[in-house]
C-alpha cells in the first residue's frame, strides 16, 4: 500500500563503517526530540561536518545506528548509514588510484 516503510533489513549485511573510521555527514541532521539538552528542530550536525565512528548499535533489529563523535561540535550523535560517507575509504581509494597512475607513467 505504499506506506513509506523501508523493506531492507540492514543488519543482515555487515556494518558499512567501523569504529574509528573518519566520516562526513551527507545531510543536515536536526533533533527529533531524542537528543537531550537540545531543542526539537535544532541542528545537531551539518552537511559536510567530519567526525569519527565511536560505536555501532542497532535500532528495531533492522538498522545500524552509528554513534559518531563530532569533534568540532563536542557531541556524539546517532546516525544512519545513509547520512554518512567514509573519508577513510575515499582517501584509501584515492591513494590506490594515485599509485596506479604513477605505475603507468
Amino acid at each position: 500500500m505504499g506506506l513509506g516503510r523501508e523493506r531492507e533489513v540492514e543488519i543482515r549485511k555487515p556494518p558499512r563503517f567501523i569504529p574509528g573510521e573518519r566520516v562526513q555527514a551527507t545531510l543536515h541532521v536536526k533533533n527529533d526530540g531524542t537528543y537531550a539538552g537540545k531543542e526539537i528542530g535544532e541542528n545537531l550536525v551539518r552537511k559536510g561536518d567530519e567526525g569519527y565512528v565511536r560505536d555501532i548499535g542497532t535500532f528495531l533489529q533492522q538498522f545500524y545506528i552509528y554513534a559518531v563523535e563530532w569533534v568540532d561540535r563536542g557531541t556524539v550523535v546517532g546516525m544512519r548509514a545513509r547520512e554518512l560517507m567514509s573519508l577513510d575509504k575515499a582517501a584509501a581509494s584515492g591513494a590506490v588510484e594515485t599509485a596506479r597512475a604513477s605505475t603507468k607513467e
